[in-house]
C-alpha cells in the first residue's frame, strides 16, 4: 500500500498500486484508523482499486480540519486518483460521514455501504438525544484515561476476542486532544433532504450491536426500499472486524 497525503490537508490516505477501473474507499469508526479495513483492503485489492483513509484527528491526519470537511476531502481525493464514481464504504462514524458525501456528491458515487448508522437526514430526536448522550459519556472515560476508556469502548464496538484487542490498541493511539475534531459532527445531521438514489445501497448492523443501533438501522432500511438491509450473525458494532468475510461477500454482491 501507498501513503499519501492529501494536498493542501493534514488528510493522509493509502491506496494500492492498481490499473483497477473499479474503486473502492472505505471509512473507519471513531478512535481507530485505516488499518481496520486491512482483510478488506487485502481481500479486494487484487481485483479493484482500493483506499482507506484516516479521518482528521485520526491516526496521522492531526492539524487544520474538520470532520465535516470529509466529504470534500473523498472528492478531492478521488480527483487526485483520477477516480470518476467510487464505492464507498462507512462503519460507525464512517457510516454517517458516507452518507455525508451521498448527500453532496451522490453523482460520484458507483454504491454506498453504511454499517452500525442510521438516517442522518432523518435522525429522530429520540434517538439523536440517547446518541449524544453515549458520546459524552465515551468522551468523559476518555478525557479521564485513554487507557481505561478504549478498554471499555472494545467491549462496546467489538464482539469477537481478536476484533475486541485490535480495536483496543487502536484506541490507544487515539489522542485526548483529537476528541475536539468529533465535535461537528452533529451539524450533520437532519440537514439534507434524501435524493432518489441512483446507486445500491447496503444498510447492515450486527446482532450484538446495542439496542439503540440497531433500531436505528431497521427504522432507515424501511424507508429505503431499494435497499439490502442485513443483520450480521456474530458480530458487535464493528461489522468488519468481527466478521469480516461475509461482510466481504456482502460488498462483493453490492459492487457486481
Amino acid at each position: 500500500m501507498i501513503k499519501k497525503r492529501l494536498d493542501n490537508t493534514s488528510i493522509h490516505y493509502w491506496i494500492n498500486d492498481s490499473d483497477a477501473e473499479t474503486s473502492i474507499l472505505f471509512l473507519h469508526p471513531a478512535f481507530a484508523d485505516h488499518s481496520c479495513f486491512d482483510k478488506q483492503m487485502k481481500y479486494f485489492g487484487n481485483h479493484f482499486k482500493v483506499i482507506a483513509l484516516n479521518l482528521i484527528g485520526h491516526g496521522c491526519s492531526l492539524g487544520k480540519g474538520s470532520i465535516t470537511d470529509t466529504a470534500d476531502n473523498i472528492a478531492a481525493i478521488m480527483k487526485a486518483e483520477k477516480i470518476g464514481k467510487i464505492n464507498l464504504v462507512g462503519v460507525s462514524i464512517g457510516a454517517v460521514l458516507a452518507s455525508d458525501f451521498a448527500n453532496q456528491y451522490p453523482d460520484q458515487l458507483a454504491s454506498l455501504c453504511c454499517i452500525g448508522g442510521y438516517d442522518i437526514n432523518h435522525f429522530e430526536p429520540e434517538l439523536q438525544k440517547g446518541n449524544s448522550g453515549q458520546q459524552m459519556k465515551m468522551m468523559l472515560r476518555g478525557f479521564l484515561s485513554i487507557r481505561k476508556f478504549a478498554e471499555e469502548n472494545k467491549k462496546i464496538s467489538a464482539y469477537t476476542p481478536e476484533a475486541q484487542e485490535q480495536f483496543y490498541n487502536m484506541n490507544l493511539h487515539f489522542k485526548k486532544s483529537s476528541f475536539r475534531y468529533l465535535a461537528p459532527l452533529g451539524s450533520l445531521i437532519n440537514k439534507h433532504e434524501t435524493q432518489e438514489r441512483s446507486y445500491p445501497l447496503l444498510i447492515g448492523v450486527g446482532e450484538h450491536d446495542n439496542e439503540m443501533a440497531i433500531k436505528a438501522s431497521k427504522q432507515w432500511a424501511e424507508t429505503e426500499p431499494t435497499a439490502r438491509f442485513v443483520i450480521f450473525a456474530g458480530a458487535g458494532h464493528i461489522v468488519n472486524m468481527d466478521m469480516p468475510d461475509a461482510f466481504n461477500k456482502e460488498l462483493e454482491s453490492l459492487f457486481q
